[in-house]
């Protein structure tokens, strides 16, 4: 961050306004968010993911026995798909306003994902409630959809997120460069609780 470390104000006295997701307080339910731009998926993408997850699936890595399988090449792993899903939804939606991912619900591939493909995702808040116990935040049900560029539904998940409200007495500016109420802590149940109880 720029000027004396707080983030609000340049070296020579400028706001700065930094990149950042929505606090829960900004989300609504029912809105469609499109999260740009796409992603290709090159071949380093489908070999090095499957490799570092030790997934050794043939339908992956082997170009010449996948010719000869139903899809007549190789697929990209469905779990690299699941994560790029998710990623594109992060400058947009989470970034530095989420305390912690609580779970994925359904999941679903309707449509095989193959290198050179590209991967656009959009996302809808479900619903959202106020924590139960951490009144400073508030869990949100996201439902995401990946199209490839054809606009062929590849992908689909929910997932529910503990999200921070926006800081009190602050406006969006200051919102943005505020990372109050980040506590770390360990997940219990569908909350994350302090370790100081």
């Amino acid at each position: 961050m720029a000027g004396g470390g707080d983030g609000r104000s340049a070296a020579d006295g400028r706001p700065v306004i930094e990149q950042r997701g929505l606090y829960y307080d900004e989300l609504a339910e029912g809105v469609v968010y499109r999260h740009r731009p796409g992603r290709t998926v090159g071949e380093a993408d489908n070999t090095l993911f499957t490799t570092l997850t030790m997934n050794m699936q043939a339908l992956h890595l082997d170009e010449a026995w996948s010719a000869a399988q139903p899809f007549g090449q190789r697929l990209v792993n469905s779990l690299f798909t699941l994560s790029t899903l998710v990623g594109l939804s992060v400058a947009q939606l989470t970034q530095g306003t989420t305390v912690a991912n609580l779970g994925f619900g359904a999941v679903r591939f309707p449509a095989r994902v193959f290198v050179g493909d590209t991967l656009y995702a959009e996302t809808v808040v479900l619903s959202r409630r106020p924590s139960s116990s951490r009144p400073d935040t508030g869990v949100v049900e996201f439902e995401h959809t990946a199209r490839n560029q054809n606009g062929v539904v590849v992908a689909t998940a929910t997932r529910s997120a503990l999200m921070l409200l926006q800081p009190a007495g602050t406006d969006a500016a200051e919102a943005a460069n505020t990372t109050e109420g980040a506590a770390a802590g360990t997940l219990e149940g569908d909350e994350v609780r302090s370790d100081a109880g």
